[in-house]
């Protein structure tokens, strides 16, 4: 039997391969990557590493072993027909008889269309009688402190969210859970609603960068339609840019506060504070 966590080198992935090493021996977790020599320093730990692309649905054939627990990572490439890349997993790991498969999935309130994937992925999952916990991850902080750039460069947090309050946390924090429910025992057939245990707002967002950076930044709310043209002028390809203004709306309708407390519940901690999570990024 071993852990499997696939994307183990994405974002939320290599956190959650570096929690698990902290509680169980590496050779007991198995590492899904599509680049080996991107995971050479988890070989050199003792993980086992198997290569597997969700797009080559051959390559998770003989993957999984009976008994195993997968924690299967939504993928990052919003261009793609996702669902279709999870039902790969899905089918490899009922063909193998996985003791559990979690899924890293959006809140349940979510009504914007980054939802739809996994709400497809939910009902595939259900449909196909493992025994499965649903992760709703809500947002995370990095979502905001890994860009940075632009909010101290023009001293204004721009957003199309209103007054809509957020309850973000973490990567670590989702990664905790998620390490929780993959070495624990009775998470079968769950679903968690994850988030922070401080919602915020953007203007608060605002005032705290101000207070740590000493600098006069302020809140400039947005319609979604501006800060689709905003996002696209800066780069971004706009099926994308209107993903992220939806998500605004949902926050500005109050669908990213999660109150279930159970991050924190599962993690055996309160979730880090945004406040936190500035500072780390401010000293970047």
């Amino acid at each position: 039997m071993s852990i499997v966590v696939t994307g183990a080198t994405g974002h939320l992935g290599r956190h959650v391969v570096e929690q698990l090493l902290e509680k169980v021996p590496a050779e007991g977790i198995t590492a899904v990557v599509r680049d080996k020599a991107k995971a050479a320093h988890l070989a050199e730990r003792g993980v086992k590493l198997a290569v597997a692309d969700y797009s080559a649905p051959e390559t998770f054939d003989g993957l999984f072993a009976a008994g195993d627990k997968v924690l299967l990572i939504s993928g990052s490439e919003v261009d793609k027909d996702r669902p279709a890349q999870h039902q790969v997993v899905i089918d490899a790991a009922k063909a193998a008889g996985v003791a559990l498969l979690a899924y890293t999935s959006a809140p349940g309130a979510l009504s914007a269309a980054l939802a739809d994937d996994h709400r497809a992925t939910e009902k595939a999952l259900l449909a196909s009688g493992l025994p499965y916990s649903l992760l709703r991850n809500g947002w995370y902080h990095e979502n905001y402190t890994e860009n940075l750039a632009p909010v101290l460069e023009h001293n204004a947090v721009v957003a199309a969210a209103g007054e809509g309050r957020v309850s973000s946390a973490a990567r670590a924090d989702y990664a905790a859970a998620a390490v929780a429910v993959l070495t624990g025992e009775g998470h079968e057939n769950t679903t968690y609603e994850l988030g922070g245990d401080e919602a915020w707002s953007f203007a608060e967002y605002a005032a705290e960068l101000s207070r740590q950076t000493g600098k006069e930044i302020g809140y400039s709310p947005v319609p979604a339609e501006t800060l689709i043209g905003i996002l696209t002028g800066a780069g971004l390809p706009e099926p994308f840019a209107a993903i992220l203004a939806g998500v605004d709306t949902s926050i500005e309708k109050g669908e990213l506060v999660v109150s279930s407390g159970d991050l924190s519940r599962l993690a055996g901690r309160p979730t880090t504070p945004l406040s936190e999570a500035i500072a780390a990024a401010l000293k970047d």
